[in-house]
């Protein structure tokens, strides 16, 4: 665990073994079995051809697996974002921001959870007056509540 407290410039999560491992290795294998099957086109051994062919669409769907289950894992966890912060505004916000909370956009949400409870309303406010995008919001924030839980 970071012992660094958490902020706008170093919120992003790398998880090293996705990001630098499995990642690369997948994309790497993609490549190589593409230009293994590229390299031995046998229209004399057409069995060659499928055979290279089956690996290259092998390669590709573990590939496509490997983002998609990735996905699944960070659209649930979004889904638990909003909920929590729904929830966490439900709580913190006086009226009449808090009847006003279904107008704030989903990557507002996003944004907002890094928010101090001080700074939230405020911070509700010029949401839904200014529109802001998530990175606006992020970069309004004075006490940052860091979330070191994201996948």
């Amino acid at each position: 665990m970071d012992t660094k407290p958490q902020n706008f410039a170093n919120h992003v999560r790398w998880d090293p073994v996705f990001h630098f491992f499995i990642l690369p290795v997948m994309l790497i294998t993609v490549i190589a079995v593409g230009v293994h099957f590229l390299r031995h086109l046998d229209f004399q051994h057409p069995w060659h051809m499928v055979h290279n062919g089956w690996l290259l669409i092998a390669a590709i769907a573990l590939l496509l697996a490997v983002f998609k289950i990735r996905l699944y894992a960070l659209k649930v966890q979004d889904r638990v974002i909003r909920l929590e912060e729904r929830l966490r505004l439900n709580s913190v916000l006086q009226e009449p921001l808090r009847s006003r909370i279904g107008e704030i956009a989903e990557t507002q949400l996003f944004g907002l959870r890094f928010a101090s409870d001080a700074e939230l309303p405020a911070l509700v406010k010029r949401c839904l007056d200014e529109k802001l995008s998530r990175t606006d919001i992020k970069k309004a924030i004075v006490n940052w509540r860091a979330d070191d839980h994201r996948i």
